[in-house]
């Protein structure tokens, strides 16, 4: 099969080859996959450049244990271990894991138990994978707050995979959103929920006069400290980020101790619930993906390329061929 590979952590145009390599077979217990479709998103390149030195402890110290990256897939099952009794030949599934799924190739291994799912009925490859990274940690995001209808969120980042995701996910709750874009994002993001949308590129939004319940920083471009003077008295900071220097963990630790205004730092978990929650949404037409560019299997490096300049709207995918 053709698959990307690396075998050494660094700038994706410098330690990335896409070649031929064996197909994997499945285990007693495992699922054979044909990928349709993948994402390169901002986990993934984090974890092949290996820009914050905590994920070499699940990826690999010095090295990566797994050298074919892809942390998402969408695709249809080819053969099945002898001991799988929920999926069959044929089914169409996704699936999300960001300790890597190794699904930047034409053909993937998952336990039958691990983070797959049969895909929704109304979805297609494309938009099934791109829903699942950024909406598993918009997901982790709400899910650590007590959210209710009418409260007032500020999302900083509206148009990334996490930035939409959150968006889309806030106005099923009822709740007012308040959403940062550039210019040729403004009207996208109204469409996904948004009540108001600053401009980014034209104002400060930490410089408003306006109050809200939480903010959620999707790109992590900002910081607790610049953003509290906007938390309402008992107010919440949630990031995407670790904050510089490790700031957020550190502000999780602390805030809650002397009460008023805190941070929560959203450990990503529970894949699986997040999967099964994308899927009873997007069958309900509750939540979409929105998808910036495709690219093919050979041209994936661009790809990645392109996700490190932080400017991707939505989710880039990977097309690896027609269903």
């Amino acid at each position: 099969m053709k698959a990307l590979t690396y075998s050494r952590y660094g700038k994706p145009s410098a330690i990335f080859e896409v070649k031929h390599v064996n197909t994997p077979e499945p285990r007693e217990d495992e699922l054979l996959v044909k990928v349709y479709a993948s994402t390169v998103n901002r986990t993934d390149e984090g974890l092949v450049t290996a820009r914050y030195f905590v994920s070499r402890v699940f990826t690999g110290l010095f090295r990566p244990k797994k050298q074919i990256p892809g942390t998402d897939f969408a695709g249809r099952i080819e053969k099945t271990g002898e001991k799988v009794k929920n999926f069959k030949v044929g089914d169409r599934v996704f699936g999300f894991n960001d300790e890597i799924l190794s699904s930047h190739a034409e053909y993937l291994v998952i336990k039958e138990d691990g983070a797959v799912l049969p895909m929704p009925e109304n979805a297609g490859y494309k938009s099934a994978t791109a829903c699942c990274e950024g909406a598993h940690y918009a997901l982790n995001f709400i899910n650590k707050t007590s959210i209710s209808a009418g409260q007032k969120v500020l999302v900083n980042g509206a148009t990334g995979a996490i930035g939409t995701a959150v968006v889309q996910l806030l106005y099923h709750k009822g709740v007012e959103v308040t959403a940062t874009a550039n210019t040729k994002n403004r009207e996208l993001v109204k469409t996904l929920g948004a009540t108001t949308v600053i401009d980014f590129t034209k104002e400060d939004f930490t410089r408003q006069t306006v109050k809200y319940d939480f903010i959620f920083d999707a790109v992590g471009k900002s910081t607790f400290l610049r953003c509290k003077p906007l938390l309402k008295p008992r107010g919440v900071y949630i990031s995407s980020e670790l904050g510089p220097y490790g700031s957020n963990l550190f502000w999780a630790l602390f805030t809650p101790i002397i009460g008023g205004k805190k941070v929560i730092f959203p450990v990503p978990v529970k894949v699986r619930e997040s999967l099964l929650t994308i899927k009873k949404l997007m069958e309900n037409d509750q939540f979409s993906a929105v998808i910036d560019r495709t690219y093919s299997l050979d041209d994936i490096i661009e790809a990645y390329e392109y996700v490190a300049l932080g400017q991707k709207t939505g989710s880039v995918v990977i097309e690896m061929a027609s269903p």
